[in-house]
């Protein structure tokens, strides 16, 4: 009996579906940090995307997640099936950046890269782990375009009644 053998071969440096991220873009840390803080003084949890294979590009935000201050909650079931997806993000508003038992139960059994977030979540407030709850690198690639937010707040008008312009003063001059 003839035994199948696949003619294709695969091209050495050819990137594998599923392979583990090493890197995340830029404008997706800055995204889930922004999220984290605006999430404060409960946790902010979501699901991390690589489009490309090894880089993490986007955020999934999971219908039905609830969130409290020492708990995220993800209904997992509500992702799409997308063979894109790496892992999590969540935060710990305590400001700690290692894994908690639940976090490494989440890790052992559900994705391949995952990022705590750690109060007050700023440019190296994050670490990732691997599937197994072991810290690794991730590299951020591209640039920072800065706050697009002004530094102080400043409360715009929106609709403003003006009154019309005055008429000059007559010109008395007796």
């Amino acid at each position: 009996m003839p035994i199948f053998r696949p003619t294709r071969r695969r091209a050495a440096d050819a990137p594998r579906v599923g392979r583990s991220p090493t890197a995340i873009t830029r404008r997706c840390l800055d995204s889930v940090l922004a999220c984290a803080r605006s999430a404060l003084p409960n946790e902010f949890g979501g699901v991390l995307r690589s489009d490309e294979p090894g880089l993490i590009t986007d955020l999934l935000l999971v219908p039905g997640t609830t969130a409290g201050r020492r708990h995220a909650n993800f209904q997992l079931y509500m992702l799409p099936v997308d063979l894109g997806v790496a892992g999590t993000v969540h935060s710990h508003p305590s400001g700690a950046l290692h894994p908690s038992e639940a976090d490494l139960t989440l890790f052992r059994h559900w994705g391949r890269r995952h990022i705590i977030l750690g109060a007050p979540y700023g440019p190296g407030q994050w670490r990732a782990y691997d599937g197994n709850g072991n810290e690794i690198h991730l590299d951020v690639v591209g640039t920072s375009q800065g706050p697009t937010v002004p530094s102080t707040y400043r409360p715009r008008v929106v609709h403003r009644d003006e009154a019309p312009p005055a008429a000059p003063l007559p010109d008395d001059a007796e």
